[in-house]
């Protein structure tokens, strides 16, 4: 039996809700990826959190990545939490999110998705995350 967000949230009311990428198609490709493992690490943009924001992601804190359509994915804990600039992102933090094949691929998607979600600079700050998954909510098929 499936647990509803409510009673996910209910039971860890210090856990925040998002959803990974921009779009559906992002979002499951994302998602499938920290089911699988392969990614463990994310990043946003740092002028995404604060007080108008989202809250800033906290090492023990756990939090719950959500479908496209709003039902729980997974729940994820927080390992580390640092800021860098864009200019400082390195190879081992791409490897580690597990969608892009080296540095210049990131630099490209990431450029774009940071275009279309509030724009881009040289110097900007981003939030790099590590986390690990708690539990996955999807519906185990017989």
């Amino acid at each position: 039996m499936s647990r509803s967000l409510q009673e996910i949230i209910d039971a860890n009311p210090e856990a925040e809700t998002f959803r990974f990428g921009d779009s559906k198609a992002l979002s499951d490709e994302i998602l499938g990826l920290v089911r699988s493992g392969v990614k463990t690490a994310t990043c946003e943009a740092a002028r995404h959190y604060g007080e108008n924001g989202d809250a800033w992601p906290e090492v023990g804190r756990r939090d719950v990545a959500l479908e496209w359509d709003g039902r729980p994915a997974v729940m994820i804990e927080t390992v580390e939490v640092s800021t860098r600039r864009w200019s400082e992102m390195d190879e081992d933090f791409v490897a580690a999110q597990g969608e892009f094949r080296d540095l210049a691929h990131w630099r490209d998607a990431y450029r774009a998705y940071f275009e279309r979600t509030g724009g881009w600079s040289e110097d900007m700050k981003i939030m790099c995350e590590r986390f690990r998954v708690v539990e996955d909510y999807a519906e185990k098929q017989p």
